[in-house]
């Protein structure tokens, strides 16, 4: 299958796009869209067909279900069964971004959309080129990663080209990702509501507007996933990712010696105590900044293994709550 690659940088080039998306999504077959957390892999929400598309396409297993993506509130609502009035009040502090409501889901939701459970995460994203595919088409989008099922997400349209080329028409290049991490995910079906998956929409931000919240304590041997994002091992590169906390040079040195590395294999990702690259492939200096160092996370990821890394090693981040979502984003990548 030959897949088209279309810019958006003109207005000319992103409403012939728009046109395309919705026409190939219309007819029930699967695309690339770009959306300002990473880059989705689209289908008609409401048509099972073509969201098993999605699962034969990314491999993803039949227990993980999707998130589905809409562009007002009305068509929110009719995603779920119920709609409580602390929806509206998330939704006007928070939509459109980078925040996912699980609430429980309308029948018009395919079972493989939930992965057969009883909700349905919900979010209206932000990027412009998401928003307008979605009201041409009139019909929610179900969109997980556009990637290899626990590979890491693509952040711009290369790299989903890198993994889907040859597997589905189309990829719309709309820039690159700028939050750079998966939506936060609130399940709304919880009292008082979980956070399923952290995001750069923080647990203080949550807390101001629905005055309290709980981490989920899920297992997931023995519960139906409400959320993407929860197996133990997930946003993975190919190279061993391993997180350490180092003092200097020689301190760093010393604790990869007990990992037996071959150093010109060895990338690192630092944001404070930065190495000498003597001996590594690469150092990489990403900011000391919670929200620029998601935004480049899954690029210096996906730059790793382009250039044949075997390990990554990545400077510990600081513990506290801004961060909390790239550590869990580090946690599964580095998991065996």
């Amino acid at each position: 299958m030959k897949t088209d690659v279309l810019p958006t940088h003109t207005k000319t080039l992103f409403d012939a796009a728009v046109q395309h998306a919705a026409e190939l999504l219309r007819a029930g077959e699967v695309v690339a869209l770009p959306t300002e957390t990473v880059y989705g892999l689209a289908a008609n929400a409401l048509d099972e067909n073509a969201v098993a598309k999605i699962y034969e396409i990314k491999g993803r297993p039949a227990h993980n279900p999707i998130i589905v993506h809409i562009a007002s509130a009305d068509l929110a609502k009719r995603c779920a069964a119920t709609w409580p009035s602390l929806a509206d009040k998330l939704a006007a502090a928070f939509w459109p971004g980078p925040l996912t409501l699980v609430l429980p889901r309308s029948e018009k939701i395919p079972d493989n959309v939930t992965a057969g459970g009883a909700t349905v995460g919900v979010r209206w994203p932000s990027h412009p080129f998401m928003q307008a595919v979605i009201r041409e088409c009139g019909f929610p989008l179900a969109a997980p990663s556009a990637n290899v099922s626990n590979y890491i997400s693509p952040t711009n349209a290369e790299h989903v080209r890198q993994q889907l080329a040859g597997k589905l028409r189309l990829i719309v290049d709309g820039g690159q990702s700028q939050v750079g991490i998966e939506s936060t995910v609130l399940d709304l079906t919880a009292a008082p509501p979980r956070v399923l998956r952290p995001g750069m929409i923080h647990e203080e931000a949550l807390l101001a507007v629905s005055g309290t919240i709980q981490h989920s304590t899920f297992n997931i041997q023995h519960s139906t996933l409400r959320s993407p994002g929860m197996l133990a091992k997930h946003y993975s590169p190919k190279a061993r990712l391993v997180i350490l906390r180092w003092t200097g040079d020689a301190d760093l040195r010393q604790q990869l010696e007990t990992r037996n590395p071959k150093p010109e294999t060895c990338h690192i990702l630092a944001h404070t105590h930065i190495p000498s690259a003597a001996g590594f492939a690469s150092v990489s200096v990403i900011p000391h900044d919670a929200e620029a160092f998601a935004r480049a996370l899954y690029a210096e990821l996906h730059r790793c293994d382009a250039a044949g890394a075997e390990l990554i090693v990545v400077e510990a981040l600081p513990q506290t709550s801004e961060w909390q979502a790239i550590a869990d984003r580090l946690r599964r990548a580095s998991a065996e």
